[in-house]
């Protein structure tokens, strides 16, 4: 497991600010470590997959100003194929199975109403082993997962460990 210490987490907070920003600006802003650390230590979070560095499209910029969630029941010999078969649609940008009362979930961008509406009473429900849906439009977003950091009290567990390891 990769082991986060203080400095990777302010450097995955710069890259959170501006992903394009540069190792050399990242050392400038930061400091107390120089470009080559700075580079050694995103390649190294990037090569143990705890980082990704990517463009995010944002669909309404496309014309998906219409966003809903969705969740299905499904029968359980069947989750994951189902699963599977939500993640190949194009207008599905997110699935992910669950334990409870759902056992997927979905996120849906359409350009209107009659878009969702038609996505899942004919595509969605037709899907062998979908047994109900319950759909709800999203009219606001107000932080979604690309927009997570490090919660400040892990950042702080880090920062007393290493002051007592320090000592």
């Amino acid at each position: 497991m990769y082991e986060f210490d203080k400095t990777d987490i302010k450097i995955v907070n710069l890259l959170l600010e501006d992903g394009r920003m540069s190792a050399s600006e990242i050392s400038r802003r930061m400091r107390d470590i120089s470009e080559r650390a700075v580079r050694y230590r995103i390649d190294r979070m990037i090569d143990e997959g705890v980082i990704q560095i990517s463009a995010v499209v944002n669909p309404e910029s496309l014309g998906f100003t219409i966003k809903a969630d969705v969740w299905l029941e499904v029968e359980s010999d069947l989750i994951l194929d189902v699963a599977r078969k939500m993640a190949s649609f194009e207008n599905v940008t997110y699935v992910a199975c669950g334990i409870g009362q759902n056992d997927i979930s979905i996120q849906v961008v359409a350009r209107d109403t009659a878009e969702i509406y038609h996505f899942v009473t004919e595509v969605v429900r037709k899907v062998q082993g979908v047994r109900k849906t319950t759909t709800s439009i999203v009219p606001i977003i107000l932080k979604d997962v690309y927009q997570w950091r490090v919660p400040e009290r892990i950042a702080k567990e880090l920062f007393e460990g290493e002051v007592a390891a320090s000592d």
